[in-house]
């Protein structure tokens, strides 16, 4: 007689394993969020998704889970903290101005694949012990709303900003997710602490997160310098500053980071310097070193063009020197006319700094 599985037991065995494999927690959710789906269709109608037109391909499936993998009951959602301790201070890198800032999540190796070996392994030595079972990994490489499915796992809540954030870890953490069609026992869903706080909004720097829960993408600096590939509007280039790979500034401001977790997993350790580059060395970079330097980084996804038009953009933003202008004026003949428009702009803006001082 075929025993009938213990399903509680499996939830307490993932979730140790999961501690184990340097997930700093582990939930399971239930599937319907139809609350979230509504605000869902609503941002896109606003068109704030901007050019990610597969926001708009995927539309309600990323609120369904069931429609993206059949016969899925539950999703599970584990967070890992990424915040690198060791990385020189984010406030003194983003006011020094003649160095890149580069998103804290991105100093280290690429998370998707870090996270996805590791969630890999826990649904393998789940299907070991009970045989084989419905499930699929997804990193960022599934059309899942992620955030509004961890609260319903317990991890944390949805914060002003758009990000979630734990009580226990502030919002210094990846997440990934495996879909199964394990009826595992469901999580009770995290409750909101924001309360009247509101310090990420005036600490977006282009004015991006427009109202409470509420983010214009097209305004934001880590869509404008990740995601899209077109030239950055002027009006907001000046608001970008030195940021060259996403932007971190509504979670610096958010009071629960104070119990923010340093990462533990080595992977996730400053990679090349990349706390603190200096702008004109990152810009004098053949597109043969980006490559071979950033293989292995998220940022390598950006491609070199994309990297350069951000470097180029703070160029401008730096203080006038001799030396941003002579790197400008190294790379003036670009083969790409996308580089070569940031390029002018940002000489002028030095030759207007430079022109300005005393």
């Amino acid at each position: 007689m075929i025993q009938p599985l213990d399903l509680a037991a499996i939830k307490r065995e993932l979730a140790s394993r999961a501690r184990e494999l340097g997930f700093g927690r582990l939930g399971v959710a239930r599937l319907e969020i139809p609350e979230d789906e509504r605000r869902l269709l609503e941002w896109l109608d606003a068109g704030f998704h901007g050019e990610m037109h597969y926001m708009q391909r995927h539309g309600r499936k990323r609120s369904r889970p069931r429609e993206l993998v059949p016969g899925t009951v539950r999703l599970i959602s584990a967070r890992m903290d990424y915040w690198p301790g060791e990385a020189r201070d984010a406030g003194e890198a983003l006011a020094d101005r003649q160095a890149g800032y580069i998103s804290r999540y991105a100093l280290g190796r690429d998370y998707h694949k870090v996270l996805r070996k590791a969630l890999a392994r826990l649904a393998a030595e789940v299907a070991e012990r009970i045989g084989p079972f419905g499930y699929r990994v997804c990193v960022d490489s599934a059309p899942v709303l992620e955030k509004a499915l961890a609260r319903e796992a317990g991890l944390g809540w949805i914060g002003k900003h758009t990000n979630l954030i734990a009580a226990d870890a502030g919002s210094w953490f990846f997440l990934g997710e495996i879909l199964t069609d394990l009826p595992l026992p469901a999580d009770e869903p995290a409750s909101a602490h924001c309360g009247t706080c509101t310090a990420c909004i005036p600490a977006c720097p282009t004015a991006a997160i427009v109202a409470p829960y509420r983010l214009d993408a097209r305004r934001c600096i880590s869509y404008l310098t990740i995601e899209y590939a077109g030239a950055i509007p002027h009006s907001l280039r000046p608001a970008m500053g030195n940021r060259i790979y996403g932007c971190d500034d509504c979670q610096l401001v958010c009071p629960w980071n104070k119990f923010a977790r340093a990462a533990s997993h080595p992977d996730f350790k400053v990679r090349h310097g990349l706390d603190a580059p200096r702008l004109t060395e990152l810009f004098a970079w053949s597109e043969a070193q980006f490559e071979q330097r950033m293989r292995g980084s998220a940022i390598y996804r950006i491609g070199y063009l994309r990297w350069s038009r951000n470097i180029a953009v703070a160029l401008g933003n730096a203080p006038g020197s001799g030396a941003a202008i002579e790197a400008l004026h190294r790379r003036r003949n670009d083969p790409s006319a996308l580089v070569r428009e940031h390029i002018e702009w940002a000489l002028a803006r030095q030759r207007a700094h430079t022109a300005s001082s005393p």
